[in-house]
């Protein structure tokens, strides 16, 4: 291997025409190329919940095995992974709490991230020897020179100390968001933290050749819906860049994008913690969570649960619309409720998987425009009148689908409310 090496060096030396001085040789038994990285700086004013960015991996430059982080942040990784010849990854992962570097069965249950949802075909497993967490990846054959987006999300409850994360990218093919998976992670609470994107080369026996990415578009979401551009960015790399046993690393803007580039054997072009500024005209990604990769095999997933509950007489029904059901548990005698009302309810929300309750009204009834409600209740409230009580059971399409919509529902979730209908108000 180390003639091999240095075979290159030697050609890489005649080509670029580097220096004597410049040229070196990496006398340590690691082979691999540095690895390198993007850190966004946040302004402590910015309370990010969601991080999105694009990639692109410029042809001739997916070199296996080599791994291109889109959404690094501070409790994991999302992004690209060339894996064989014959299998490229979509990856996620999410730290456990805790020292534990090796051994995940060595970790206590209460320090460990949990699977919340994955998306249809997504692969779940542990992970070691980096740390400990939970992983999951998609099996796909992205391509270089084709543009990535990505999308993280961060739902944190001081409460508990636990933040739920969420992965979705964005098929091309499809024009449609799919559902990585969520994962809740315990001694947590924040939102998202130490944002960045790198270039890996995770085995060695290809260390020699360059590996390139495009990052750009990168933007966080805060708290109130508004979407902050980032436009800067630091260069950093890892211990075998800041020693020097490798040097062919560097970082760059062009066109409104960061780049990052390892390996190849030549000339460094620029040095760690040095600062970059890219110029920025587009707008703020629109996520549209409606648009769902798996939307048809969730809806037969969704079916299939909703059928079982009904059979086992866990729920009766009265009848269905649109994938909706509903059963009337008491006839008011008032109007038949219009979809266009202003309605007084009270309510009780469940998941039909535990049956855990997530939301409800205490002593006082709520009131909502039904308009701006989730579409099962849309669907189903018509179907019940003024001082009756009815019983929906809404598949996830027809509730928050593949969003993670509070620390009580996770994505993909059949949802039951018991609604009783107090009043309501007519449209004007």
């Amino acid at each position: 291997m180390r003639c091999f090496i240095a075979l290159f060096y030697f050609l890489f030396f005649s080509f670029f025409k580097i220096s004597a001085q410049e040229l070196r040789s990496n006398q340590k038994s690691r082979v691999h190329a540095a690895s390198v990285q993007l850190r966004y700086p946040l302004a402590d004013t910015i309370r990010a919940i969601s991080f999105y960015n694009e990639l692109t991996v410029p042809n001739g430059y997916d070199h296996l095995p080599s791994f291109y982080m889109a959404n690094g942040f501070s409790r994991g990784y999302f992004g690209i992974q060339v894996n064989s010849e014959k299998e490229r990854r979509v990856i996620f992962s999410v730290w456990d709490t805790g020292n534990e570097a090796v051994d995940r069965n060595k970790v206590a249950e209460e320090e460990k991230v949990k699977l919340l949802a994955k998306g249809d075909g997504v692969v779940t497993n542990d992970f070691g020897n980096e740390g400990t967490g939970g992983h999951s990846h998609w099996g796909y054959d992205w391509k270089a020179g084709q543009t990535y987006q990505f999308l993280l999300t961060a739902l944190p409850d001081s409460a508990s100390q636990t933040t739920i994360y969420t992965g979705y990218f964005f098929v091309p093919e499809l024009q449609r968001w799919k559902l990585i998976a969520a994962f809740r992670a315990p001694k947590d609470g924040k939102r998202l933290q130490n944002l960045y994107s790198s270039n890996e080369n995770f085995v060695g026996s290809i260390g020699h050749l360059q590996r390139k990415a495009l990052f750009g578009n990168q933007w966080v979401q805060q708290q109130n819906g508004r979407w902050v551009a980032l436009t800067e960015a630091v260069f950093t790399t890892d211990a075998t860049g800041r020693a020097g046993d490798r040097f062919d690393i560097g970082a760059g803007v062009t066109n409104e994008q960061f780049y990052l580039w390892n390996g190849g054997i030549t000339k460094q072009e620029a040095k760690s913690d040095v600062h970059l500024k890219r110029t920025h005209t587009s707008k703020a990604p629109i996520i549209d969570y409606t648009k769902d990769a798996d939307s048809l095999a969730q809806a037969k997933k969704d079916m299939q649960e909703i059928t079982m509950a009904v059979k086992t007489g866990k729920m009766d029904t009265t009848g269905s619309i649109e994938s909706v059901y509903y059963y009337i548990m008491q006839q008011g005698t008032g109007d038949f409720v219009a979809v266009t009302d202003t309605v007084t309810v009270h309510y009780k929300g469940s998941l039909l998987t535990d049956g855990s309750i997530f939301d409800q009204t205490k002593d006082n009834p709520a009131t909502f425009p039904l308009r701006r409600l989730i579409k099962g209740w849309q669907l189903a409230l018509p179907k019940c009148r003024v001082g009756g009580k009815v019983r929906v059971i809404i598949p996830s399409a027809q509730a928050y689908g593949i969003r993670t919509r509070s620390k009580d529902i996770p994505p993909n979730k059949v949802l039951v409310f018991d609604i009783e209908v107090v009043a309501t108000k007519r449209q004007q």
